[in-house]
């Protein structure tokens, strides 16, 4: 659909009319683009779309409409000498097709290379063996 759900239908004749029989996702935090960069969908908030620290909405009148399609956008410019980063926990992993993957490297060695990295704006492990970096 144009909401970017998957849905089947029967045709039901007698009321000439089509019957929702199953839709994908549920969720509407699994909706693609749901909320823009450097936000996060919570199904448990009003609006959806919360701004991660240190962030602030890219369109203050949409997200005060509780449009948070726009993102947010960074408060200080990003510093190549900071060495620690806002952990978030228990969040579903982003678009990857732009990370850099490496699944033979632990929590330790990632955020490692992440650091060294000036374009890296965040890094994740995953299952505890594997690396997913994000440039940009």
């Amino acid at each position: 659909s144009s909401s970017g759900t998957f849905d089947r239908f029967t045709w039901v004749p007698p009321s000439w009319q089509w019957n929702t029989v199953w839709s994908s996702p549920k969720d509407e935090c699994d909706l693609y683009k749901t909320c823009g960069p450097y936000s996060y969908c919570d199904v448990n908030t009003s609006p959806r779309c919360n701004r991660i620290q240190g962030f602030d909405p890219k369109n203050q009148q949409q997200w005060d409409l509780s449009n948070g399609v726009s993102g947010c956008v960074r408060r200080t410019r990003l510093s190549c000498r900071e060495k620690r980063f806002l952990r978030l926990k228990k969040m579903k992993l982003p678009v990857t097709m732009d990370a850099i993957v490496d699944r033979n490297i632990g929590k330790k060695e990632c955020k490692k290379r992440c650091l060294t990295n000036c374009n890296c704006t965040a890094y994740a492990n995953v299952d505890r063996s594997g690396c997913l970096i994000w440039t940009g």
